[in-house]
């Protein structure tokens, strides 16, 4: 058995997670503490986490991932930490590998994992997810949530990044309506972010954009090798994009009546 020279929070965000919380909650319970940030969920996911006797869960209004996951950062009490979404697992040879990096005097300050993209509990080998790697495991004292990103949130990493050899199992789709409202909601977070960025909406690109993230993920990123899983996936995801154009012509057409409203 390894001994760990320090310690190790897993930090988890929540909000209506049940069907994927309990086996993520269990792949990281070889972590010194296990802190869950809920965003109010009506599932039975708070009550679940409450009643676990590993973990700390703290209810939190969700104003976007970003904030949510600084939120949840400043909650862990070790410098070592290991931030997952509740949909993703950490399997036995990945748990040997963090306990392995934690132990062993590293000055690397973050590690990428890539990650094993689920569709259900089928593999979903292509589809534009095969490079995805996303930070996982970092030191608190080197590392922050940038505030540049609302959803799809970044790193800022003060010093050097690894990457570790074991995937991260993600399970994205658990069914239609459930990846479906998480593309939506994506999209509408990602029309907040380009608003604030004064991004202005366009026809043009919207279908461009649209049409070309299915293009890419479906015939160039070999989604196609996927099959009925795959175009779904590749479909969904270019509906996402197809939201955050719908959305910013929403909050433009919001900002120019509160304008016309307010002049004398």
């Amino acid at each position: 058995m390894i001994t760990k020279k320090e310690q190790l929070t897993a930090l988890v965000i929540t909000y209506n997670e049940i069907g994927y919380i309990e086996k993520c909650i269990e792949s990281v319970s070889f972590a010194d503490e296990i802190i869950v940030v809920d965003s109010f969920s009506t599932d039975g996911t708070y009550e679940f986490l409450k009643s676990h006797p590993k973990v700390k869960v703290i209810q939190n209004p969700f104003e976007n991932f970003t904030a949510q996951k600084s939120f949840a950062l400043k909650q862990a009490t070790n410098d070592w930490v290991l931030f997952l979404d509740a949909d993703e697992i950490v399997s036995g040879s990945l748990q040997n590998e963090i306990i392995q990096t934690v132990s062993s005097d590293t000055e690397i300050s973050a590690f990428w994992f890539y990650r094993q993209f689920m569709f259900k509990n089928e593999k979903l080998n292509f589809s534009g997810w095969q490079t995805d790697k996303n930070y996982r495991l970092f030191r608190k004292s080197k590392a922050s949530f940038s505030d540049c990103k609302i959803v799809h949130e970044t790193l800022d990493v003060d010093g050097t990044s690894g990457i570790l050899k074991e995937k991260l199992t993600h399970y994205c789709y658990k069914n239609y309506e459930d990846y479906k409202s998480k593309m939506l909601k994506y999209g509408q977070l990602k029309a907040i972010e380009s608003f604030y960025k004064e991004k202005k909406f366009s026809y043009v690109m919207m279908v461009l954009k649209t049409s070309w993230k299915f293009f890419n993920h479906y015939i160039l990123r070999l989604g196609i090798l996927d099959g009925k899983k795959g175009f779904i996936v590749c479909h969904l995801n270019s509906l996402g994009v197809l939201e955050r154009y719908k959305e910013l012509k929403k909050l433009e057409q919001k900002n120019e009546l509160a304008y016309y409203l307010v002049m004398p």
